[in-house]
């Protein structure tokens, strides 16, 4: 059974491996579903803030960057030394989780429990990324080369908070971009834990930032950010098509 009394330890945005107030002061409140009532006041994140996220993203993606210089080896061990951390705080999280998000602890924790897997799938992985060879005829050489996108702009709902992230941070990382992540503003205090517990796992300042907000302002802002180069949504094609 869910702990109702579970301690939220973070409530700020996240940029840069510091947490922060948002540049307009302003804040929302985060509401527990099942009785309605406040949880806790979070720092809301609006263009200034992703600007700041991103500039942060696009810094740690430099080409002589602490993490692009990073071998993949070492990004996996990152992620998998992530991926130890959620699972010794997993109790919690899933109370976090159910706290913010209205599901059964059981359910909090499989997912919980699944995040964790999905993280160590990744960091497997982010040593075997490889291009290939062609065979081309004449005087000729032919391959491919895998390479980061660059900064990954991240927007996720409200059902499934933390596997939704561990969905969204596995690939990326594993590839070598960074990230602006904005959860859903009815449950960002997972995603708020979790980017605490990358700044122990030692992932270099900038690699990850985590801006709760709106959809139409930190939404809308990582959606037509200049400087993003790729954009994950997972959400509703209502509001898809409010950040086009």
């Amino acid at each position: 059974m869910a702990n109702p009394n579970v301690e939220v330890l973070y409530n700020q945005i996240f940029i840069n491996n510091n947490f922060v107030n948002s540049v307009s002061g302003k804040t929302f409140q985060t509401i527990n579903p099942a009785n309605k009532t406040k949880i806790i006041d979070v720092a809301e994140a609006d263009k200034d803030d992703v600007d700041l996220a991103v500039n942060a993203a696009k810094t740690a993606f430099q080409s002589d960057s602490e993490w692009r210089k990073m071998d993949a080896s070492a990004r996996g061990q990152l992620m998998y030394k992530l991926s130890e951390l959620i699972d010794k705080h997993k109790i919690h999280l899933a109370n976090l989780e159910s706290l913010d998000n209205g599901k059964p602890f059981s359910d909090s924790l499989l997912d919980i429990q699944m995040a964790v897997s999905t993280l160590q799938y990744y960091a497997g992985f982010a040593d075997k990324i490889h291009g290939k060879t062609i065979p081309a005829d004449g005087p000729y050489f032919s391959f491919t080369k895998s390479q980061p996108v660059g900064v990954v702009g991240q927007i996720i709902p409200w059902n499934y908070p933390i596997l939704m992230l561990a969905w969204k941070w596995g690939p990326a990382l594993a590839t070598g971009c960074t990230i602006v992540l904005k959860p859903a503003e009815q449950t960002p205090l997972t995603a708020l834990h979790v980017a605490a517990l990358s700044k122990e796992a030692g992932f270099p300042d900038g690699v990850i930032n985590v801006v709760p907000g709106y959809g139409p302002t930190a939404g809308k802002a990582i959606a037509c950010h200049q400087d993003i180069n790729k954009v994950a949504f997972t959400g509703s094609t209502e509001v898809d098509t409010k950040y086009k």
